[in-house]
């Protein structure tokens, strides 16, 4: 590859990667905001939203948009913020990426203030020139009514669903993570 090739395809990637740090803030912004018709049209005809402990799950656009529209009902006021962003370009396709997010939310469902620390592992996709979510995989580190943060670090059972404590979905399920325990 020549070097005009080469610093082409560089730029290229750093306005792909100002577009995919846009797209995330989008879907942030769209998740305070209860903007479901944004949060349906962030992602592909195809695209996935799920969780490994199934607190979010959806497939396709219309799935995404029923499943916000459903979850709206009983959340009030929301803030989701995003913290370290990695983006990884597929080398042998410039229209896919994949992505890590870390972030923070403060929510309030069912009236009660909750507190989350999540990560989120997505895969990218452009579609006409525009980048979408093509799968987003949200991980708990904990989510917690808010009067329950405190002594929620000492346990393994970080998140709340329904009054229930139940496993996080990370850093104990995380290959590193499980070898320091055996090393």
């Amino acid at each position: 590859m020549s070097d005009k090739h080469e610093l082409l395809r560089r730029i290229e990637q750093l306005e792909a990667r100002h577009h995919i740090a846009e797209l995330v803030s989008s879907y942030a912004r769209a998740c305070d905001e209860h903007d479901v018709a944004t949060l349906a049209n962030i992602f592909t005809e195809d695209g996935v939203i799920e969780s490994p402990s199934k607190l979010l799950e959806a497939r396709g656009r219309e799935g995404i948009r029923a499943t916000f529209t459903a979850r709206y009902k009983n959340r009030g006021p929301s803030y989701h913020w995003t913290h370290d962003h990695v983006v990884r370009f597929d080398a042998d396709d410039p229209n896919r990426a994949t992505g890590l997010v870390l972030g923070h939310a403060e929510t309030s469902p069912n009236g009660e203030s909750s507190l989350a620390a999540m990560r989120y592992e997505d895969t990218y996709q452009r579609v006409d020139g525009r980048w979408l979510f093509a799968r987003r995989v949200l991980k708990f580190f904990y989510y917690v009514p808010a009067r329950d943060y405190a002594g929620v670090m000492a346990s393994s059972q970080r998140l709340t669903v329904g009054g229930n404590r139940l496993p996080a979905d990370y850093p104990e399920s995380l290959a590193t993570w499980r070898a320091m325990l055996t090393a």
